[in-house]
């Protein structure tokens, strides 16, 4: 079973199930799960292979999905569901295999297709820093900074880092994340589709969802609806909090 972090209490609302990217984890949403919490059950989970959760040689979308399933399960046996990126396009796998699961999907800037974004560079980069001298965070933001430039990219990077661990660990099973990446950065065609209310969130400002994918999206989900964050990119619920969360807020109560 994935690490489950459970915000809020029961209501009668069905819970709202929070799927994270690749090397994030449910604490990059405590935030947002907070606010949300207010009005339902919010679950937010680490997928595997990253955070406190089982780590698998495998990391399929088959595999992510069927773990999001079992959480679901767990919890009253439908949600609605959010992932971003990578939790996104396991939101999708799981809404297609098991659409009675799935009340509401919100997909925020992903989309039902193969990309050329491999992230591979940043797991070597993680894989340069020596852990055994790290006594503070600062201490390995300054080797990761060799490699790699963007100060936020490097701050998410490190909400990974196990301090309390001796010596320091990466809560990312990197092996199998560079193994499965060219399954991570692609997309396996699914059958059937899912006819429930579906939200693709997107930051304007980001490339992951174009128009021309917006066929393929439909023939998945036929009910799809498009919106876009001003002045976001891909990290929209980073970038831009307020107005994802509003986006969201309005879609679950509609």
């Amino acid at each position: 079973m994935l690490n489950v972090v459970v915000t809020g209490a029961e209501t009668a609302a069905r819970p709202f199930l929070i799927a994270h990217g690749l090397f994030g984890s449910a604490r990059n949403w405590g935030v947002i799960a907070k606010r949300l919490g207010e009005a339902r059950q919010v679950l937010t989970v680490d997928m595997r292979n990253h955070g406190a959760s089982p780590w698998a040689p495998s990391h399929s979308y088959g595999d992510l999905a069927s773990d999001l399933a079992e959480v679901i399960m767990a919890h009253g046996g439908q949600a609605d569901v959010l992932g971003h990126s990578m939790g996104g396009k396991a939101a999708m796998r799981l809404a297609l295999d098991q659409p009675e699961l799935v009340k509401r999907l919100i997909v925020a800037d992903i989309a039902p297709t193969s990309y050329e974004h491999s992230q591979t560079h940043l797991i070597d980069a993680m894989r340069k820093v020596d852990l055994s001298g790290v006594k503070a965070r600062s201490d390995a933001d300054h080797q990761l900074a060799e490699t790699v430039e963007d100060a936020g990219v490097r701050a998410f990077l490190l909400q990974s880092l196990d301090l309390k661990a001796t010596p320091p660990r990466w809560r990312l099973n990197l092996d199998a994340l560079e193994a499965e990446m060219p399954r991570i950065v692609g997309w396996e065609d699914a059958s059937g589709h899912f006819a429930g209310p579906a939200l693709f969130l997107s930051g304007a400002m980001s490339d992951y969802v174009l128009p021309e994918h917006r066929d393929q999206i439909r023939a998945y989900f036929p009910a799809s609806r498009f919106a876009k964050i001003p002045g976001a990119g891909h990290w929209l619920h980073a970038e831009k909090p307020r107005e994802f969360e509003a986006a969201v807020s309005a879609f679950l109560g509609a």
